[in-house]
């Protein structure tokens, strides 16, 4: 669904008005908890996949939010992140924002190109000599590749991050950039801004 932010970005109030048919059913099901209905488990099943949606289309929504003014790639960003976890192919991805990030960085292989799906893709093919580090894109530009990123110090208990996911947090604390990772492990797909980390799943125009 286009809008203002461009592509298939969804509208707030298609997901406002989500949020409260969700919020509906939660009602409806605190009030049938007592009647002991075992058709209550189908009812939770189906707010459980609405609400996984209606996330999704948060996330669209939210990450064209920040990303629509620094670039006018979003859905060719967005859609290729989502192709590159259906395969479970490792990513790294950075969106420079207000703030300089060269400072913060190793600089990689210079590119200079058009953002592309094909391109992007063909950067973080396993065996590319440029599919280890991170991308810099900055506005429409593919500004270079195989960048290395701080790693971030912070510990995190129970929890095991990578290499990607702590290069990813490690800069959104240093700057505004927004970092996008795909785990190669699972193919989940995250994004990292001001110092936190946020899983989130593309959807499809």
């Amino acid at each position: 669904m286009e809008n203002e932010f461009g592509g298939f970005s969804p509208k707030p109030e298609e997901i406002k008005q989500r949020l409260n048919h969700i919020a509906d059913g939660v009602d409806a099901l605190i009030s049938s908890l007592d009647q002991q209905k075992i058709g209550i488990l189908k009812e939770v099943r189906q707010l459980s996949k609405r609400f996984s949606a209606t996330s999704k289309m948060a996330s669209a929504y939210h990450l064209n939010r920040l990303l629509f003014p620094y670039t006018t790639k979003c859905d060719v960003i967005l859609q290729t992140l989502g192709q590159l976890s259906d395969i479970r192919r490792g990513a790294l991805i950075v969106i420079e924002r207000e703030d300089p990030v060269d400072e913060w960085i190793t600089r990689g292989t210079p590119l200079f190109a058009e953002i592309s799906g094909e391109l992007l893709d063909s950067i973080f093919h396993v065996g590319s000599p440029l599919h280890d580090g991170a991308v810099l894109i900055r506005s429409d530009k593919i500004v270079s590749a195989a960048n290395i990123l701080p790693l971030t110090k912070k510990i995190y208990k129970g929890k095991k991050l990578g290499t990607r996911h702590r290069a990813a947090i490690g800069l959104s604390e240093r700057t505004d950039a927004l970092v996008f990772v795909v785990s190669e492990e699972t193919g989940k797909e995250s994004f990292s801004f001001n110092g936190a980390l946020y899983p989130f799943q593309t959807i499809s125009p």
